[in-house]
């Protein structure tokens, strides 16, 4: 199977899990492009990135025309993360493979726990200040270390700690995702890694048109069967990865 079939296969499963979940999907883009793809962890980081933002505007907009985007709260909460993002993004590129992939297999080990656990955090919670700049940061310091949206972080968080409705919670979650990923995406600008376009551009492609497919899909199957499905496929990545890095 040629790199190209395996890259618009990979983005189809991206947008997928970002679809019919809101989550999980940039967590599969990196080890697809590093195990799939060849990428070196330090460009899979990098092209993930770029993938997490296209894909994430196209369904910001589609969130944006139905009204579920609570863009102060999403600003303000983006706001705190800009600065750990551009600079985890330009300490990323200066760590060791080992280090970056063993990272990233415990990051998603950590999806893959949560998400068959997954359930409507309690609303109307008082919004405090110091916790959701201490949040803002800390999914800021992840989108721009291992390349991640981050989403299963940040939907949690902006129900928790900004009192976002569970129904707005996903479409704020994009916009807080995009502006950490544009950060970090900026702070890597002046590395020297490289991109194969020529991969990187089907993998978007089929990524985008995944997405839509993952909201009928989100429909038809019951989203604790769709959490039990991805989250066992994430455990399956974080054990190959760790086990990967280790040998």
């Amino acid at each position: 199977m040629t790199a190209f079939i395996l890259a618009l296969l990979a983005g189809a499963l991206v947008g997928l899990a970002l679809g019919s979940l809101g989550a999980g999907g940039s967590i599969i883009t990196v080890p697809a492009l590093i195990y799939l793809l060849g990428f070196t962890p330090a460009e899979a980081t990098t092209a993930s990135l770029i993938i997490v933002i296209v894909t994430s505007i196209t369904a910001l907009l589609a969130h944006a025309r139905a009204g579920t985007v609570r863009w102060r709260a999403g600003l303000l909460f983006a706001a705190a993360g800009l600065l750990p993002a551009a600079v985890a993004g330009a300490l990323s590129a200066r760590i060791p493979a080992t280090v970056l992939t063993l990272a990233f297999a415990v990051l998603a080990a950590l999806a893959g726990l949560r998400m068959p656990r997954r359930r409507t955090p309690p609303e109307n919670r008082t919004v405090s200040a110091p916790r959701a700049a201490g949040a803002g940061a800390g999914l800021g310091a992840v989108t721009g270390f291992l390349g991640v949206g981050g989403g299963f972080l940040a939907v949690p968080a902006l129900v928790a700690v900004l009192a976002v409705p569970m129904s707005a919670a996903v479409g704020t979650s994009l916009l807080v995702i995009i502006a950490n990923a544009l950060a970090a995406l900026t702070a890597r600008a002046a590395t020297a890694t490289t991109l194969d376009w020529a991969l990187i551009l089907p993998f978007i492609a089929t990524a985008v048109l995944g997405a839509w497919d993952g909201k009928r899909l989100s429909a038809k199957v019951s989203p604790a069967t769709l959490q039990r499905v991805f989250g066992s496929l994430l455990m399956a990545i974080a054990a190959a990865m760790g086990i990967g890095a280790l040998l």
